[in-house]
């Protein structure tokens, strides 16, 4: 089956400044793929490489096996949406449809699925942040599109905004729908995404499920005397697996491994007073592939 989305390559400098760097991007169809990275990282030109809004410097982008460009099987909103202020959602979108070639029968089905259907007369400058962006959304929904790429659309939002986009998210996901979900908040790459590509200076460092990204569980130790204990955890499950953190003891071992463990310590007359299953932080693991120490 032909790819919603393939790029080969993929790079855009801007002088001696490179955005994006070789990028090898595949989105599968049917799925929510998760575009993560910090502000900067490249996201926003990727986007609008793929939509044939900027010019690639080298590399090659497909949508559905074919060049970017004016498909009506794509739909897109970045950066935000642009609206006129004193005409309502409905008439809004109705300006769109006529401009894309849509019949305007499409905009109450549209206005339908993003919620807006009761606020769809009242003009567009006394929408909040929230309901501009599901009304640039319903935009991007026009041409009933098998492709939906979405330009950090939480961003600014209030939670019950952000609950909204990512409940229509999930709708449009469960819908069959694939959606190109770029983002720099973990919590909403994790709830919502199948798969995600980690971007960092331009390159992609990862790819993966949100699991395969965390990878897998394994064991926090809390005992007394603690260099006695890593001595004898070092000795059961070798020296690589033992990592002294604060005041106890990482194990890079499955959980299964903890009754095992507790034995050994216990017999060899050691206080435990904590052994537990933890588990990688999407937040950790993309400071982990990053080089970040903060926040993205």
């Amino acid at each position: 089956m032909t790819a919603p989305v393939e790029t080969r390559g993929l790079t855009k400098r801007y002088g001696p400044l490179t955005a994006v760097d070789s990028l090898d991007l595949r989105v599968r169809a049917g799925e929510v793929y998760g575009f993560l990275g910090p502000n900067g990282a490249g996201k926003t030109t990727t986007l609008r490489m793929l939509l044939g809004l900027v010019r690639p410097t080298a590399g090659q982008v497909r949508l559905f096996g074919h060049p970017p460009g004016r498909l009506d099987a794509v739909g897109a909103l970045i950066e935000g949406p642009a609206f006129y202020p004193y005409l309502s959602g409905r008439d809004n979108l109705r300006a769109v449809a006529r401009h894309a070639g849509v019949s305007v029968s499409r905009v109450a089905a549209v206005l339908d699925q993003v919620e807006l259907t009761d606020r769809a007369a009242d003009r567009y400058a006394a929408y909040s942040l929230g309901m501009k962006q599901r009304l640039g959304v319903a935009a991007a929904l026009l041409k009933d599109p098998r492709l939906v790429m979405l330009d950090e659309p939480t961003n600014g939002l209030d939670p019950a905004g952000m609950a909204d986009m990512r409940l229509l998210v999930r709708r449009l996901g469960a819908a069959g729908c694939t959606v190109l979900l770029s983002s720099h908040l973990m919590s909403e790459v994790q709830e919502l995404c199948d798969r995600v590509g980690v971007i960092a200076k331009g390159r992609l460092v990862a790819e993966s499920t949100v699991a395969g990204l965390r990878g897998e569980p394994t064991l926090r130790l809390v005992a007394e005397p603690l260099a006695a204990a890593a001595d004898r955890a070092r000795t059961l499950l070798g020296a690589d697996a033992v990592h002294v953190n604060g005041n106890g003891l990482d194990l890079a071992v499955p959980p299964r491994r903890a009754a095992e463990l507790n034995a050994v310590l216990v017999g060899a007359g050691i206080a435990v007073s904590e052994l537990r299953p933890q588990e990688r932080s999407l937040e950790q693991a993309f400071f982990d592939l990053t080089g970040a120490t903060g926040h993205a």
